[in-house]
């Protein structure tokens, strides 16, 4: 890989951050699937049944009635537990995810408050992506007598792949040499 590397940096720069960022995005997609095992429960024991979802457009996909919303479940669909368990275990994983890929993925010594600003704002946006995702996942795959564990693989899996696509596009903007500098400023 040395010869490799001198040869061809920017693609060893890439091939290194790609394969760092995608081993750390898969260990917190892990811790991700394995809150959403045991959260909405403690949710549900909290708010109880609650449906929350905006803007809440009741259709039908298969034959299956869902709710269609990109903040809120139905209370079919898990309603305010499930909302608060995705949304937490979202959180939680880009609280461990941001850290491992600023210092250790890209190294970077940008300034840190606009970095986590950025970050959050793209894990907000993968959030509304994913909930109106579960809307219909949920209803669909519930109809089809899956179980919790499995639809929450489900669940997980899809969120991961969104995730990556998404926060790696930001990451790599935020954490390169140079972000939230001016021009000319060294």
């Amino acid at each position: 890989m040395g010869n490799f590397a001198e040869k061809h940096p920017k693609a060893a720069q890439w091939i290194r951050e790609g394969g760092l960022f995608l081993i750390f995005s898969y260990v917190v997609t892990f811790l991700k699937w394995g809150l959403l095992t045991f959260l909405p429960g403690l949710f549900h024991g909290l708010v109880g049944d609650v449906a929350w979802a905006w803007p809440g457009l009741d259709v039908k996909l298969f034959g299956v009635p869902l709710t269609l919303a990109v903040i809120g479940n139905s209370l079919a669909d898990g309603g305010l537990a499930f909302t608060l368990a995705n949304f937490t275990s979202i959180i939680i994983g880009e609280c461990i995810n941001f850290p491992l890929q600023r210092n250790v993925t890209f190294r970077s010594k940008g300034p840190v408050l606009p970095q986590i600003l950025c970050h959050f704002a793209g894990a907000l946006g993968v959030f509304f992506v994913m909930n109106l995702f579960t809307c219909i996942w949920n209803p669909v795959t519930a109809a089809l007598k899956a179980p919790d564990w499995l639809r929450n693989i489900g669940t997980t899996v899809v969120t991961g792949g969104v995730s990556m696509v998404i926060i790696f596009a930001i990451d790599k903007t935020i954490f390169a040499p140079g972000f939230g500098k001016k021009k000319g400023e060294a």
